[in-house]
């Protein structure tokens, strides 16, 4: 018989905030991460400081935010009412207290629960709060949550207002660097939202005075737009929307209350739903869903009274009612589209027809591809039986929470004995594997109906869940998986080409990356250091002296199951693939995967030569 463990009431153990939230920062900001991907903690805290600042500017206090990141540290200063002096240490310390729980005061904030900045003063080695208000001061400087500076208020000439200073914590967030580029777009979509804001970033300022009709702008190539966007506001409520010429499934961009809702939600959902009823009723023809919103290029924002999200970062909205005396969120904005969207098109008559045009090519390529489509998702279905090309992990079987979909990830690699380290050493929980078969199919210039006829293309595109909309996408983190040679270079490129070809959101929102392995294993009998660069190599010799052992990884097939998996856990390191928006995708792909040309070879053949110079002896 096992023996009993005693349970009395020296095993019962009461958390104070700050050990609840380090010991649970996943409950609080989702997951962790080291900076490479846009919903990492680390630019959660900034966005749980920075949504303070935006709710006193919706309340009509400051118009200007600065923001500063320098060496890891973040500092947010805005110049609106100042938190009351005497609440200054219990609104970043004390759990449910804040502002936000007198509706009266934030009617559509975004932050309700009264945890933001206590999960940033908990989470950061340096945390500093100032207030200034009634020419006065306080100051309260916290490390890791606990109260180390308290002095007493003292006389002021600033600027009333509240800044906020932290450094997060290099234990909980390991290796972590902010990123320019995704700071960048979450201020943007800040601006958009909220026009008459100025934000300045590091001495850059961004401001918008169109709104969404900027946010679709600047994330797309003007040529690219099949007609002018079609830019609507209301009460409460703000779209824009246009369809792309090149791009084949959806795009949205959606908002409530300020908050970017990646996920989507009960909004989206009602948009997407919206806008099909409405050009139905237009044209008076009973188009099929999928044709109007092929290539469709948008986005939506809503006001909600106290909006309920499914998790706590916020990224998809639950909510079903406006709140106050309005309908739900469904009836809203099925109203607002059905009449505003179709006096539009009625008023706007060229746009209509080349939307209608749009419509029937739409329809005209589908029932073309209607037949390969049916067999593609039969071979899928059984290779998917046969557990030939996916080993799938558990977030999908409906056993884990919701919120670590976030987590979820497929590596997608190439070969038996690479494909194998990776799932032998793998979190079976949340990472899964997606096998190639030697090197993919240059896919540029190619039609859609190549998606379906290439078993490759078409099973990964079935693993990935994206053949209409990225809204059903099963894998949040996407990660290529290659020898860090000139062939998984190639194949690297390869795959890039054809998620830019058929499914370029899926890179404009931050989803696809390159797995980085280490080049070099120096290690002596007391300590192994993992090395990705020559530069590591030199100084990790240095390091451990004495004639150390040096092992070269020339592929991902070397490195066994015991060592891979300290290379995609705690400590892996990814590359984000990024787009630079002022380049179109077309031209984009012209330039790498087209016709050869002498400066395409002379870029090649530059870079090639860093590149070699990083990964060779």
């Amino acid at each position: 018989m096992p023996q009993t463990t005693q349970y009395t009431e020296d095993n019962i153990r009461s958390l104070d905030w700050k050990e609840h939230i380090r010991m649970r920062p996943g409950m609080y900001i989702g997951k962790l991460g080291d900076g490479s991907s846009a919903d990492d903690g680390i630019y959660i805290l900034l966005k749980e400081v920075l949504d303070n600042s935006i709710d006193e500017f919706v309340m009509g206090a400051g118009k200007t935010i600065d923001i500063s990141v320098k060496d890891g540290e973040v500092t947010v200063r805005d110049y609106g009412r100042g938190i009351p002096l005497g609440k200054v240490v219990d609104v970043v310390s004390r759990m449910n207290t804040g502002g936000k729980y007198d509706t009266r005061a934030f009617k559509k904030s975004v932050g309700l629960n009264g945890v933001g900045t206590k999960a940033v003063n908990a989470l950061s080695t340096h945390f500093k709060v100032e207030s200034v208000r009634d020419d006065q001061s306080k100051i309260a400087v916290f490390e890791r949550g606990e109260l180390v500076e308290d002095p007493a208020q003292e006389p002021s000439s600033k600027r009333k207002g509240t800044s906020v200073s932290f450094v997060p914590d290099e234990s909980i967030f390991k290796h972590y660097r902010y990123r320019h580029e995704y700071i960048v777009r979450m201020l943007k979509n800040y601006v958009y939202l909220n026009p008459g804001l100025t934000i300045v970033f590091n001495g850059e300022k961004y401001k918008s005075d169109n709104g969404l009709k900027d946010l679709l702008e600047d994330n797309n190539n003007a040529e690219d737009m099949l007609y002018p966007i079609i830019h609507l506001r209301g009460n409460d409520i703000e779209v824009a929307i246009t369809h792309s010429k090149t791009q084949y499934s959806e795009e949205y961009h959606s908002f409530v209350n300020g908050q970017h809702t990646t996920q989507g939600g009960t909004h989206q959902s009602a948009f997407r739903e919206a806008i099909v009823k409405t050009v139905r009723d237009h044209y008076g023809k009973n188009f099929d869903a999928s044709d109007i919103r092929k290539s469709i290029i948008s986005a939506i924002s809503i006001k909600v009274m106290e909006p309920v999200f499914e998790s706590q970062t916020k990224t998809k909205l639950g909510s079903t009612d406006m709140g106050g005396d309005l309908p739900s969120v469904r009836a809203y904005i099925n109203d607002f589209i059905g009449t505003q969207l179709d006096n539009y098109l009625h008023k706007n008559t060229t746009t209509a027809e080349q939307l209608q045009r749009k419509i029937l090519q739409a329809e005209k390529e589908r029932k073309e591809l209607s037949g390969i489509r049916k067999l593609a998702r039969e071979r899928a279905k059984k290779a998917s039986l046969h557990n030939k090309k996916l080993r799938d992990c558990r977030v999908h079987l409906g056993d884990l929470k919701k919120e670590r979909r976030l987590e979820s990830t497929l590596f997608i690699t190439e070969g038996d004995s690479a494909s194998g380290s990776i799932t032998k050493s793998r979190d079976v929980n949340t990472q899964a594997v997606f096998s190639l078969r030697g090197k993919p199919l240059n896919s540029y210039g190619m039609s859609k109906k190549i998606v379906y006829e290439n078993e490759e293309f078409n099973l990964l595109q079935a693993a990935l869940n994206i053949e209409e909309s990225m809204e059903d996408l099963r894998y949040n983190n996407i990660v290529i998986a290659t020898d860090a040679d000139v062939d998984g270079m190639h194949i690297r490129l390869l795959l890039i080409t054809f998620f830019l070809q058929f499914f370029p959101e899926l890179i404009k929102e931050g989803h696809l990356y390159i797995l980085q392995t280490p080049l070099f294993r120096v290690r002596n009998k007391k300590e192994t250091i993992y090395c990705y660069s020559k530069q590591e190599r030199i100084n990790a010799i240095k390091k451990l002296g004495q004639k150390p052992e040096i092992t070269r990884f020339k592929g991902l097939g070397e490195i066994s199951p015991d060592e891979f998996k300290y290379f995609i856990g705690e400590d892996i390191r990814l590359d984000p693939v990024m787009l630079d928006r002022a380049v179109g995708i077309d031209e984009l792909l012209s330039f790498y995967m087209g016709k050869n040309t002498p400066k395409r070879q002379e870029f090649i053949i530059d870079n090639l030569k860093v590149e070699l110079d990083q990964i060779e002896e």
